[in-house]
């Protein structure tokens, strides 16, 4: 997609999902056959539910119709949450994902890839996270930092038995 297509996409749909009290996470066009795609990827701090997407699609699809952002030619519109493995990159993802298990990839030297780590996030300020980092071998968990700018990936870990914070079992939401 454009930059000038990307960002006239953003200018019309985010004042619609501001409305909608949720954040415009991504805005994605590919192609699929002799279709495009636009795929819209939504959240909030209280997650979001399948109807808030669907009343959110017909209200940003009623939008485009009246716009002429997609140009000519055929569609299709996805309005989506960013998943239960999903990507970290804004401060507030972080925010979001506390509590959870997360993987990181370190920045190495020059640019190249560093440390993989996959620790549980406790604690989120201005300058980076608080983490705990699973003991192997029946060793204890040890309290790690990590600023931000140590972070090149990061993304939360998919877990089946994860305790709340009363520390009872629980299944994955997804």
């Amino acid at each position: 997609m454009s930059t000038t297509q990307s960002e006239r996409l953003r200018g019309l749909l985010e004042p619609l999902v501001s409305a909608a009290d949720l954040d415009l996470e991504e805005i994605e066009l590919s192609r699929a056959g002799r279709r495009r795609v636009l795929r819209v990827v939504v959240d909030s701090e209280e997650g979001v539910d399948l109807d808030a997407c669907a009343e959110l699609s017909r209200v940003i699809s009623d939008r485009l119709d009246e716009s002429d952002a997609m140009g000519e030619g055929e569609y299709q519109l996805e309005v989506t949450s960013p998943g239960a493995e999903r990507p970290l990159k804004e401060p507030r993802h972080y925010v979001r994902a506390k509590g959870r298990l997360a993987r990181f990839q370190l920045t190495g030297p020059e640019g190249k890839p560093g440390e993989e780590l996959v620790a549980r996030i406790l604690g989120v300020d201005d300058d980076g996270l608080d983490l705990e980092v699973p003991g192997v071998k029946g060793r204890k968990p040890t309290a790690r930092r990590l600023a931000f700018g140590e972070i090149a990936r990061a993304r939360v870990e998919l877990e089946f038995n994860r305790k709340d914070k009363n520390g009872i079992q629980k299944e994955e939401e997804a």
